[in-house]
């Protein structure tokens, strides 16, 4: 500890409040609480065991700062704001910000819509929810939408009133009452709004009648097809209403959650209780060292529940806390929720069962979550590892490209250079060429000239080309591989390069006169297939579109006045003949250097009449 740090303690208060500690870069790197500040902060400076993680943040402290709270429940509320703003690397930190959302009705407003939101504010809104799963909260949406001609548009309606506007199309299918014709007063759309609040509450009595009726109706009249798209929604509004109640009364209401660690992994799983059923459940990562489960707990309680308009009456957490941080965490949340909230740590009974559960499941996630990278590894750099093993490569490839030609019996040849960037596809690297050639459909004249093309184009200094491959893939057998190495020879390099010969799927190497076959679940194979395949793939869609627009232009030749600027003008203008077909004079003068007398020659041509007898 500096003489400066010594001194600041020394004038530190005993009250409460919250304080940052600083690092030579003026960086916070930790955000903290206390009852007493001198006795808290001076605690970090005494020659007392710590553990690791602490000693680490002590030596990096240089400064600190602080600030005094009224109590200190006021201080729990700042250090969470602020360790959620500042994300302290000392702290241990929530890494899912996730929250529930709800959906929000400014009662304040003449005009309102429902809107979505994350956050529950004291705003004097009306807020219904949480919605724990998405597909409710879309379905009560689509079923207001559907039912109540409420607004859902972010029209500013005084000036849609001032300047006379019309309804939109919402108003004319009976999904909008259109206020912003001004022909609907405030009173009638609040009681508008009070139906679609009630129904939000889980009141669905009144809106399963008029879809009942309608539904009867419709199939009084023979309309099958309405009738059954009214029964479906029937059952959606009265699974809908089933999930209203089951949040908003009766029964059980609470919060579980259980942290979970194994080896250098750790979530909190929490399961979410309401109407005495579990109807959502969600793991939230978190950063935490070798810091005792009750002070990571508390740490994540604080955050998650800060700005949360989700509060339960009961909240369990599977390892207990120290009594003092409960109660002053239960005081925190009763607070914030206007209603008692209870937090505490069960070793019996159903609410134990649950936090076992939700133990259990935090376990499995971690596992999957770790299998699934693995995995991921295996496909990726493992796989980059055994191929570099198999084809006598001392470093993984960071750069491979993989070159494919595509034409129709010797026509339109064209080659696509494919880019994969450790291991992923990079496409803003890809390129394409049009080769220029007479080819005739031979793979090692266009293979000579792609890749001649590609090195003069760095060798000239294009940005788009600098960077060469640190392993060149080559689609083809023994002769494709040796026009690749030829090429490159030409130009003094030596870069690795292989073949994938596409029958036998076999490696094709240059000093081994024998190919390499792995097994068809070899993850070093599936590499080179991968980037095989896209090569392909690339040049396919490059030929198709080159097909595409020389059937345009041949369609165009001997039209008087057309000539090859103004065939492409057309095409880029129009895209497909059937397009130029269907278009009208004045249509086809709009395209680019387009004359009249050009459009009426292309018009005539598509549009004249055949002889009689042809």
């Amino acid at each position: 500890m500096n003489q400066t740090l010594a001194e600041k303690i020394k004038l530190l208060p005993d009250s409460p409040g919250i304080y940052r500690m600083y690092n030579a870069a003026g960086e916070v790197i930790y955000v903290g609480k206390a009852i007493n500040l001198k006795n808290r902060v001076r605690q970090y400076f005494q020659n007392s065991e710590k553990p690791p993680k602490v000693q680490a943040m002590v030596r990096h402290i240089v400064d600190f700062e602080y600030v005094l709270t009224a109590n200190e429940t006021e201080a729990l509320t700042l250090e969470s704001n602020l360790i959620k703003a500042l994300q302290p690397r000392y702290n241990i930190l929530l890494k899912d910000d996730k929250h529930f959302p709800y959906v929000r009705l400014d009662v304040a407003q003449d005009f309102p819509r429902f809107e979505v939101v994350r956050r529950v504010k004291k705003d004097g809104a009306r807020y219904f929810g949480p919605y724990l799963s998405g597909l409710a909260l879309r379905a009560a949406l689509n079923l207001i939408r559907d039912a109540f001609p409420v607004r859902h548009c972010k029209k500013d309606l005084k000036k849609a009133i001032a300047r006379g506007e019309r309804p939109c199309l919402m108003y004319h299918l009976g999904k909008c009452c259109a206020p912003c014709s001004g022909q609907v007063s405030r009173e009638e759309y609040h009681a508008l709004l009070d139906s679609v609040c009630r129904f939000l509450e889980g009141y669905t009595g009144p809106i399963l009648e008029r879809l009942t009726e309608d539904m009867q109706r419709a199939a009084e009249n023979m309309e099958y097809e309405r009738a059954a798209d009214l029964r479906d929604r029937i059952a959606q509004v009265k699974s809908l209403g089933e999930k209203q109640k089951a949040i908003s009364t009766g029964g059980a209401e609470r919060d579980v959650f259980a942290l979970v660690r194994e080896e250098h992994d750790a979530i909190v799983y929490g399961l979410f209780v309401r109407g005495g059923k579990i109807i959502g459940a969600e793991r939230f990562a978190i950063t935490c060292a070798d810091e005792e489960a009750d002070e990571v707990m508390a740490s994540f309680l604080k955050q998650f529940y800060n700005e949360s308009g989700a509060i339960p009456a009961e909240i369990v957490v599977r390892d207990p806390l120290h009594a003092a941080e409960q109660a002053e965490i239960e005081t925190w949340l009763s607070d914030i929720r206007g209603k008692k909230t209870s937090l505490f740590c069960p070793q019996r009974g159903e609410k134990r069962k649950q936090a076992d559960m939700a133990y259990a499941n935090g376990l499995d996630a971690i596992r999957k979550a770790r299998e699934l990278e693995h995995r991921a590894w295996e496909r990726g750099e493992g796989a980059m590892l055994r191929l570099c093993a198999i084809i006598g490569l001392e470093e993984i490839p960071r750069r491979m490209e993989c070159y494919d030609n595509s034409h129709i019996r010797g026509r339109d040849t064209v080659s696509g250079m494919v880019v994969f960037v450790e291991g992923k596809p990079a496409p803003k690297e890809y390129r394409r060429f049009r080769i220029k050639a007479e080819a005739g459909g031979d793979d090692l004249i266009a293979m000579r000239e792609v890749l001649t093309r590609r090195l003069e184009r760095a060798k000239a200094g294009d940005v788009k080309f600098m960077e060469l491959p640190d392993l060149l893939v080559v689609d083809g057998g023994r002769e494709q591989l040796n026009v690749a190495l030829e090429v490159l020879a030409g130009f003094g390099l030596e870069l690795p390069a292989i073949g994938l010969a596409e029958r036998s799927e076999s490696i094709i190497l240059p000093d081994n006169p024998d190919p390499i076959v792995l097994g068809l679940h070899d993850p070093a194979l599936h590499v080179l297939q991968r980037i095989r395949d896209e090569a392909h793939r690339f040049a396919i869609t490059y030929h198709r579109s080159l097909r595409a627009k020389n059937a345009l232009m041949s369609e165009l030749d001997g039209i008087q006045g057309i000539g090859p600027k103004r065939k492409k003008a057309l095409f880029d203008h129009f895209l497909t003949l059937d397009a130029i077909r269907a278009a009208d004079v004045e249509t086809l003068c709009a395209a680019k250097d387009m004359s009249r007398a050009a459009a009426e020659a292309v018009y005539a041509h598509f549009h004249m009449e055949k002889p009689v007898g042809s």
